[in-house]
């Protein structure tokens, strides 16, 4: 590795609930890839013996009670001071050996995100279900959000500081990911995404993602998100909807009024005159949040310029694994 790069903090983050199974190997894993950095992980109410384990391996293990990878990323986050943050799951799925690329990535570019895109090779890897949501879900990310990420929801990604320290993030499970990738399109955020192998987990290792439970979560998020990120086309098409309704009910009595001088259908006039209000009261709200989100948006980036960037101009890629990285493309996220 050059000096430049051994001037470099790195801390990986890795959160784990009972990985018994796992987690001597990653840490391995990760400290043959990265000698030179702080590997943590989170105990997340293991009931085996992880924590055991990862602190045998050479591991720093911190506890974190509140159960979920965002509560445990809250957490890390604001303990954990570093130039660069290598965040991974702890179940062996993700290759360790390809974090010294992911790490000249970032710094060579002076991005402030790169994202491990899952490259499987097993059909053991994703469950039929995950697959379909996460083709879904990305799609439905790229269409709301003019998202370009390809893989919105790989834990496997590198951060850098300035970016870990100015995201406020609320997501309590899997949804963090997601939370992660709109912090990134919100700030204007320079990133990347570089393919990475992906595996099935080990014999004996189950995985804790839920497709129902952790689906209907994310799809939530998704809709919690679009009315904070975007308010005035959410409250807009709403308002629009509801003018809609409003003159199909009450065209027919303003007709009848004008034919007749009578309003016979007294309370479906009321009732068209209520939804035009909730209309306009929608309209209003949304220009009022628009320019709530804008003032939000403009705290963070601040937030964000605070701290100063890795620009470091060198990789940390030995000579011999030069050039063996793929990058995807890099994603030019427009601040929304």
């Amino acid at each position: 590795m050059t000096k430049a790069a051994l001037q470099v903090s790195i801390a990986v983050i890795l959160p784990a609930y009972n990985e018994a199974t796992t987690i001597a190997e990653v840490v391995a894993g990760f400290r043959a890839a990265l000698p030179d950095a702080q590997i943590y992980v989170y105990d997340n109410n293991s009931t085996d013996d992880t924590a055991g384990l990862a602190a045998a391996s050479g591991a720093i293990v911190r506890r974190e009670p509140l159960q979920g990878k965002g509560h445990v990323l809250h957490r890390a986050f604001a303990d954990i001071d570093a130039d660069v943050y290598v965040m991974a799951d702890a179940d062996g799925t993700y290759d360790a050996s390809a974090a010294p690329d992911l790490v000249s990535e970032l710094l060579a570019g002076s991005c402030d995100m790169i994202v491990g895109v899952r490259e499987s090779r097993s059909d053991d890897a994703y469950r039929n279900g995950h697959v379909f949501g996460n083709a879904l879900f990305n799609v439905l990310l790229r269409t709301v959000f003019e998202n370009r990420f390809t893989d919105v929801f790989s834990g496997y990604r590198v951060l850098s500081r300035r970016f870990v320290k100015s995201f406020p993030s609320m997501s309590r499970g899997f949804e963090v990911e997601t939370e992660l990738s709109l912090h990134a399109i919100q700030l204007g955020a320079a990133t990347s995404e570089i393919l990475t192998r992906y595996a099935a987990r080990p014999s004996g290792s189950v995985s804790k993602l839920r497709t129902v439970r952790d689906g209907t979560r994310i799809l939530w998020t998704l809709f919690r998100y679009l009315m904070h990120y975007r308010p005035f086309p959410f409250y807009g098409t709403l308002a629009g909807v509801l003018a809609a309704t409003s003159f199909a009910l009450g065209i027919p009595v303003i007709e009848e009024f004008m034919r007749t001088g009578l309003v016979p259908r007294i309370p479906t006039a009321l009732l068209s005159v209520g939804i035009m209000l909730l209309a306009a009261g929608s309209f209003v709200s949304g220009l009022i949040l628009d320019n709530i989100r804008q003032g939000l948006v403009e705290l963070k980036r601040l937030q964000y310029l605070r701290i100063p960037p890795l620009d470091m101009g060198v990789g940390v890629v030995p000579a011999s694994r030069k050039g063996r990285a793929r990058v995807v493309r890099p994603v030019e996220a427009s601040g929304r």
